[in-house]
């Protein structure tokens, strides 16, 4: 018989976390995790898997229950943290902020292994970092995306000053040329949009990227997420640069009491505090 409990002992790192993300999207997280992480860290991937998935927010509703059955396997398997990649199953869900923290804290509950999502990392983040006034590159989200997105922020409590996607801020003539890229954009394209979004909100506390969308701005047009690129950003702006993939990691690693081994952005730098 195999445990259902695994002794510290018998887990193959002291720290192990698990990532689930939408059907038919190979997965940046677990990689991304790992390269920041101390080596006492080990990462799975766990691909959700719907035969028909065609993004559809109402096929996330449906299917919200697939959660259950990933954080019930990584439990079985040792795992301490699971982490959810995807910013729209939280509003896609229809249960409001207070039902997405309420859902979380029951699954952890239910399987004795915590459970974040994407989405409510992102509000759990900004409460942290005590911003109130944000602004919203929605980046190549489907207009209801982004703007589901915006108002699950307004709904906790923040202060949207702009929100828009790639084609509101004018790099593509329509939606359907942000799509064709399938989430991988020119490098240059992170820059310029977040240009953009200051020069909108100006008086924003801190500037948030929806998703987890991916620029050519690594070494031979390597593509690289929001975690990669914030730190210079920062910089640039003088002001916290937030994605969904950060602060989804920041908040596995809060809860293993861990920070990375490499330089990030402020919201990841400060679990060294």
């Amino acid at each position: 018989m195999m445990p259902t409990q695994w002794t510290p002992e018998q887990k193959l790192f002291p720290h192990q976390v698990g990532f689930t993300c939408p059907p038919f999207d190979y997965d940046a997280a677990p990689s991304d995790f790992l390269r920041m992480a101390p080596e006492t860290v080990g990462v799975h991937g766990w691909m959700l898997h719907v035969p028909d998935y065609a993004h559809g927010l109402d096929q996330r509703k449906k299917n919200f229950g697939m959660m259950d059955d990933f954080v019930h396997c990584m439990a079985r398997n040792g795992v301490d943290v699971c982490g959810q990649v995807g910013s729209n199953w939280v509003h896609a869900s229809g249960l409001g902020v207070e039902g997405i923290r309420q859902y979380c804290a029951d699954v952890s509950d239910k399987f004795e292994t915590r459970f974040h999502m994407a989405g409510y990392a992102m509000v759990e983040a900004l409460r942290a970092m005590n911003v109130e006034k944000v602004a919203l590159n929605g980046a190549y989200h489907w207009p209801d995306w982004w703007q589901c997105t915006a108002g699950f922020l307004r709904e906790a409590g923040f202060d949207v000053q702009w929100a828009g996607n790639f084609v509101d801020q004018g790099w593509f003539p329509t939606q359907q040329a942000v799509n064709e890229k399938r989430w991988i954009f020119d490098g240059d394209l992170f820059d310029k949009s977040f240009t953009y979004v200051a020069e909108q909100a100006p008086s924003a506390d801190a500037y948030l990227i929806n998703g987890m969308c991916n620029f050519r701005s690594g070494r031979g047009g390597l593509p690289q997420r929001p975690l990669h690129l914030a730190r210079d950003m920062e910089a640039k702006l003088g002001k916290p640069v937030i994605g969904h993939d950060t602060a989804l990691y920041w908040r596995i690693m809060k809860d293993l009491e861990i920070a990375p081994t490499t330089p990030q952005s402020a919201l990841l730098e400060s679990l060294h505090a």
